[in-house]
């Protein structure tokens, strides 16, 4: 039985429509931790054996992992966080000390580039993130860890601009190329290596997208998809910090942001060798066709998270 977490999130729902695609076939059995079951359709609630309540909850971690074997992970976002750890590590304890008692033999986790890298140590979120691997790494299951590139899935956070201004932010160089990669090519991988477990010890799984874009080649590859122009304007870390602040976002949560956003510029994504396997499926290009372009189009504005 495989065990997914936040499957009403942007990349857990993937992972799980991926998983009702292709478990029969392998003979798997499916179970959902979710806080809300109401948010899972019909069809899905049929399909999967729920339990309900929050993945950091020792006694949900523990009805969640009866007669399971193979876990996906994913801290889900605190913007109210006390401290970045306490989202991912701290978060993650409960599950870490359960899976090896359980009976858990393989877990896939999401997580970030950049270990090894200078900027590794000071980064933030991603910091954060590399600290979680340990975590799980040491608790004696195959692990995993998903370490992506920057998602062309937050261009969603920004519809209403490009669409009513033909602008969008971010706080990169705006010729300084940097690896993407889509949700949903993530998500093809989780699945993929949830139901083919052969694999085993720790160790990360690099997904940098098929080429390293910067945010004028992102705004002219939107422009020529949308017909219209598009441009990229860049947004000061003072900047970023106030408006998370306006969203209502904690001081830990903001400066783990501000780090993490520091950190790329500095180049905590790159040096990944790209290969078929860490390449994904999904052009920036086509993605913009297949999911921007549509909500767009139909007036749709949304967090990839």
């Amino acid at each position: 039985m495989i065990v997914i977490t936040t499957p009403t999130g942007g990349i857990g729902r993937q992972v799980l429509n991926n998983l009702l695609d292709s478990a029969p076939e392998h003979g798997e059995q499916l179970r959902v931790i979710v806080r809300d079951a109401a948010k899972l359709s019909d069809a899905v609630r049929d399909r999967v054996d729920i339990v309900q309540g929050s993945h950091g909850d020792p006694d949900v971690i523990d009805r969640a992992f009866d007669g399971a074997d193979a876990v996906f992970w994913l801290a889900p976002p605190n913007p109210h966080a006390k401290s970045i750890d306490a989202t991912y590590s701290g978060f993650t304890q409960a599950a870490a000390r359960a899976f090896v008692p359980h009976g858990i033999s393989h877990v896939v986790g999401v997580s970030a580039l950049g270990r090894g890298t200078a900027a590794a140590g000071r980064a933030g979120l991603v910091t954060a993130s590399l600290a979680m691997d340990d975590l799980i790494g040491s608790s004696g299951v195959a692990y995993r860890a998903l370490a992506n590139a920057g998602f062309m899935d937050n261009m969603l956070r920004q519809v209403a601009s490009i669409r009513d201004n033909g602008v969008f932010t971010n706080t990169d160089l705006p010729d300084r190329k940097a690896p993407l990669i889509a949700t949903r090519d993530i998500a093809r991988t989780a699945a993929g290596l949830l139901l083919d477990r052969s694999w085993s010890g720790v160790g990360s799984v690099p997904l940098i997208g098929p080429e390293d874009l910067s945010q004028n080649d992102v705004a002219r590859i939107t422009g020529e998809v949308l017909g219209t122009s598009v441009r990229y304007e860049r947004q000061r870390l003072e900047e970023l910090a106030a408006q998370l602040r306006a969203f209502g976002m904690g001081e830990a949560m903001v400066h783990g942001m501000v780090d993490m956003m520091r950190a790329k510029d500095e180049g905590v994504d790159d040096g990944i060798q790209r290969t078929p396997e860490s390449a994904g499926w999904t052009t920036y290009r086509q993605w913009c066709e297949e999911v921007l372009k549509p909500a767009i189009l139909g007036g749709e504005s949304r967090s990839a998270a």
